[in-house]
């Protein structure tokens, strides 16, 4: 055990979402609504509820609305306070935080994102999300991920060990050496192995945890001489061979909002959980369940 420490969050959230075109060609997917909520807000309560009040987030030029929606509207809550309508202007008030924003100039990959976090990052172990990847859970999957640091004083990921019918090969996948209560000890992640190599069922999702061991190893790629996207592997590989990254199996449900049928899902899934769309969703579905499955 370790004592405890000041945890900061980055979010990478500068990449083109071109899955998503033309929708993502002047709307960031980060702010496409499950419902009436921007999808990063998922990920900014997640670290809120964390404990995490000091976030970074990785952007690019095409992006800023992202701090203006993070930011007040002033305007809008003017209107509202003279209206006197407390509800959507409690809607509208930003969350709660220290956020702090650095562009990605270049789309040059994870690795490059993260050596963007050096000055702010500093010192402390720093949790990162994708936010493509929306975790529910009882207790936050970034608090969750804390205190595996604070067991093992590792970096940590996120895993799940996938059924025997899913295909593992378009994940990260994790070789371990032991596995002991619900964390593994991590001896490499290789990214999508072709079938039949991967070496277990367990795979990577989007949550990390980092400790400041990562900027060291990021220090040893060569950025400059390369116009290839250069990935977090890497380094994690061989902060692996120095015993220094484990791997938590998380409790909690993933969703992936970051392609099209995923986003869909997640929408129905987070309308289900709201008791004011849940019970009207429910009958609209069985009252239009043959007419939805049949064939056209």
């Amino acid at each position: 055990m370790i004592k405890k420490q000041k945890i900061k969050g980055v979010i990478l959230a500068a990449g083109y979402g071109t899955r998503f075109l033309p929708a993502s060609k002047t709307v960031p997917k980060e702010l496409f609504p499950l419902i009436d909520v921007p999808a990063i807000d998922f990920t900014v309560k997640e670290f809120l509820e964390s404990g995490i009040q000091d976030i970074l987030i990785i952007t690019s030029r095409r992006k800023k609305v992202l701090e203006d929606y993070l930011d007040h509207e002033m305007e809008l809550e003017g209107i509202l306070q003279q209206e006197k309508d407390r509800i959507k202007l409690e809607k509208i008030t930003p969350l709660i935080a220290n956020f702090h924003f650095v562009r990605q100039r270049e789309m040059r990959g994870t690795a490059d994102a993260l050596n963007l976090c050096r000055c702010f990052c500093g010192d402390s172990p720093f949790v990162v999300a994708y936010p493509d990847d929306i975790i529910w859970s009882d207790k936050p999957c970034a608090k969750q991920l804390i205190e595996a640091y604070y067991e093992t004083g590792q970096n940590v990921l996120t895993a799940q060990e996938l059924p025997l019918e899913q295909d593992v090969s378009r994940y990260g996948v994790i070789d371990f050496s032991e596995k002991k209560n619900s964390i593994y000890q991590v001896k490499s992640l290789i990214e999508k192995p072709k079938k039949g190599t991967e070496p277990s069922r367990v795979v990577s999702l989007g949550r990390y945890l980092y400790t400041p061991d990562i900027f060291e190893e990021l220090a040893e790629l060569n950025f400059e001489n390369t116009d290839k996207e250069i990935s977090q592997t890497e380094p994690l590989n061989r902060l692996a061979e120095k015993g220094k990254v484990a791997a938590l199996e998380f409790v909690g449900k993933r969703f992936d909002v970051g392609e099209p049928f995923g986003y869909l899902t997640t929408v129905i899934e987070y309308a289900l959980l709201r008791p004011d769309l849940s019970n009207r969703l429910k009958d609209y579905l069985k009252n239009n369940y043959e007419r939805l499955t049949s064939v056209i």
